[in-house]
């Protein structure tokens, strides 16, 4: 209402056949600009369930009122609603657009937090049977005024796009594979039993491929063609997240630790930024579930297998990294060597593994956090 003139409003309610004076104007004016300060200062805090097309806001008071309830927002009034407010704290469910919609609320001074909705889930009153939007709007806007809530860091537009990259050649591969074992299925009702060695099964299949009888040469060639496709697709997404590590600070850096290739390091680097988000290497270990689970009671520790929590794309990269660096020790003389190859004597190799890995992610994490190639003490 700032802005809006006596006369402005005079001629609107002329319209409807109503005579207002100057004076009746201007104070309607001001007591409408009086009101709507009122109501938006008293806000502090704010609960967002997204979604695609319809919205649902949850806003509370300084002590803890409602003070904002609109169960459906449209899309395109969701800004318009979140740039009248006035600076306050915002959750959101760490879910499909979550980011862009943090950045967005960013550009008019709010402060975004995302949770996962599983930390979500215990706030909701009306418990999981009376799951609906207004409730899970509420539930976001208790959940992120806890003191011990876990966030997750909110992304940019390049990070976003570097991890676009990492998804598509990820889903290459899984197509890759599915056709493989399409190819080993199809020859199998033949009578044809092939290894599951990919290598083995381009071979073989392309061995016997003018033998097939009928439709079934056709189908096992085009299979065999969609199979050279998606090499040819996966190789050119391997040059893009070359370039991508080669333009990098960071990303060399990173490459610098044994078992951490371009992959890797420009996977860590668009999903934890620079690990600012972590306290220590210890935090991102648990994060990235490369910890064994406690089951301790009466002051007796009990540690099974890892959590396997987190990103899973994350944590075979590491995987895959520390067997390469295993594989590689016993020719080598580092302490970091020794040490893997004395500890696989002591523990056995998976164990040697998943402790090579949390290691790296470990000296990752230090390596991002300070910002210079990691050294070992001397």
């Amino acid at each position: 209402m700032k802005g809006t003139s006596p006369s402005r409003v005079i001629r609107a309610v002329a319209e409807y056949g109503i005579k207002v004076p100057r004076w009746e104007a201007q104070a309607l004016i001001n007591a409408l600009v009086l009101w709507k300060g009122k109501s938006m200062s008293a806000i502090v805090t704010i609960g967002i369930d997204l979604a695609k097309n319809v919205f649902a806001v949850h806003g509370v008071n300084e002590a803890g009122k409602s003070a904002l309830v609109r169960p459906s927002v449209p899309r395109a009034k969701l800004l318009e609603l979140i740039a009248a407010l006035p600076p306050c704290l915002i959750g959101v469910e760490a879910c499909s657009g979550a980011h862009h919609w943090a950045r967005e609320f960013e550009k008019f001074g709010h402060t975004v937090r995302l949770m996962a909705p599983k930390f979500v889930i215990p706030y909701r009153l009306s418990g999981r049977r009376g799951k609906n939007d207004a409730a899970d709007a509420a539930a976001i806007c208790e959940a992120v005024t806890r003191p011990n809530m876990r966030f997750v860091p909110i992304k940019s537009i390049e990070q976003q796009g570097q991890l676009m990259v990492h998804r598509a050649r990820q889903g290459f591969v899984e197509q890759r594979t599915a056709t493989f074992n399409r190819i080993r299925g199809l020859l199998s009702e033949l009578g044809i039993v092939l290894p599951l060695k990919a290598a083995v099964v381009r071979r073989e299949a392309m061995a016997r491929l003018e033998d097939l009888p009928g439709w079934a040469n056709t189908v096992i060639g085009d299979l065999l063609s969609e199979v050279s496709h998606l090499d040819e697709r996966i190789a050119q997404y391997d040059h893009h997240i070359e370039l991508m590590a080669r333009h990098s600070t960071e990303a060399k850096r990173l490459m610098q630790l044994s078992g951490v290739g371009p992959t890797t390091a420009t996977a860590l680097l668009s999903t934890i930024g620079n690990g600012h988000d972590f306290k220590c290497g210890r935090q991102l270990c648990a994060w990235l579930g490369l910890v064994p689970g406690q089951y301790s009671s009466g002051g007796k520790q009990r540690l099974g297998r890892i959590t396997k929590a987190g990103d899973p794309y994350l944590r075979s990269l590491l995987v895959l990294g520390a067997r390469a660096v295993l594989a590689a020790a016993k020719n080598k003389s580092d302490p970091i060597s020794r040490w893997a190859v004395s500890l696989e004597q002591r523990r056995g190799y998976w164990k040697a593994i998943v402790a090579i890995a949390a290691k790296n992610a470990r000296m990752c994490w230090a390596v991002l956090s300070r910002g210079e190639a990691f050294r070992l003490p001397t």
